[in-house]
């Protein structure tokens, strides 16, 4: 077991989408700890916010289980140069995706641009997410509410609509929830608002695809060290992130990656309508 670091960690920010590079500690995505064995071997991936955090951890545990990656981002092109380069170096292609899925025709074309490039499509992790902190629920404006409504829920339906007709039977879409999902942080209520609602389509979806061997699945994350948290909450909440969960402190996104794994591996042919809690043993229930 890794011996992570626990807080208090310094007090710092950062500008929107955030830096890995400029986080202190730095996040370990499995960099030097991830050792794959075929379980993806062959297969094609498209994975939203893979330029850092979750997103990148996700991508280079794929890669090493053998498949080739596309990499969807917004704009933060040198950390997602860094995610491809490690899909590359564990033998894999790689493929960079800029642009903002908040746009349905952003989201069908990348959908089109995976399968052109590796020939086939067979997961899609719905990853990339937008918050933002407010103490007061006055001060959400209407276009902080659509923004993260499009981004963390629209951009899944118009994805999974996309990607659905190219999967054949074993394929899998994973959504990314949260412990916000079921324990809504009255700070985060815009985004709380939309994991509850991954969760609810993830399970609805699961349902609907079912007949046609596509499972649909999503991993509920406690408090995970990502440039998200230092780009979007206060300092003093940033100083002492995930010290009130069980394990006294965030997950790093390496710990994450095989929870993802899992669900995209086509052994777990019978787990669909899932949520994976990945919360430092903190209950879901």
């Amino acid at each position: 077991m890794m011996d992570y670091p626990k807080p208090p960690f310094d007090k710092q920010t950062q500008d929107l989408p955030g830096s890995s590079a400029r986080m202190r500690p730095e996040p370990d995505h499995g960099e030097t700890s991830y050792r794959g064995s075929d379980r993806l071997a062959g297969m094609a991936a498209l994975i939203t916010g893979a330029d850092s955090g979750i997103g990148r951890a996700v991508a280079l545990a794929f890669a090493r289980e053998g498949a080739d990656v596309a990499i969807s981002y917004l704009s933060e092109d040198a950390e997602a140069e860094r995610t491809r380069d490690l899909v590359e170096e564990a033998g894999r292609k790689a493929l960079l995706l800029p642009g903002d899925i908040q746009s349905a025709a952003h989201c069908r074309d990348i959908v089109a641009r995976t399968h052109e490039a590796f020939g086939r499509f067979d997961i899609l992790v719905n990853n990339a997410a937008h918050q933002m902190h407010f103490d007061r629920f006055e001060d959400i404006s209407d276009d902080e509410w659509d923004t993260t409504f499009r981004t963390n829920i629209h951009a899944m339906f118009y994805l999974s609509k996309a990607a659905v007709p190219l999967m054949k039977q074993g394929g899998a879409i994973i959504n990314s929830a949260s412990v916000n999902s079921d324990m809504p942080n009255p700070g985060l209520l815009a985004y709380a608002s939309t994991k509850g609602a991954i969760q609810n389509f993830t399970g609805g979806l699961a349902q609907s695809l079912a007949s046609r061997g596509i499972r649909v699945n999503c991993v509920a994350p406690g408090p995970v060290w990502t440039p998200l948290i230092p780009a979007t909450l206060p300092e003093d909440s940033v100083a002492n992130f995930g010290a009130n969960y069980p394990m006294e402190r965030p997950a790093q996104p390496a710990e994450l990656a095989s929870a993802y794994v899992m669900l995209a591996d086509p052994i777990s042919s019978y787990t669909s309508g899932a949520t994976i809690a990945v919360t430092g043993g903190k209950p879901i229930i």
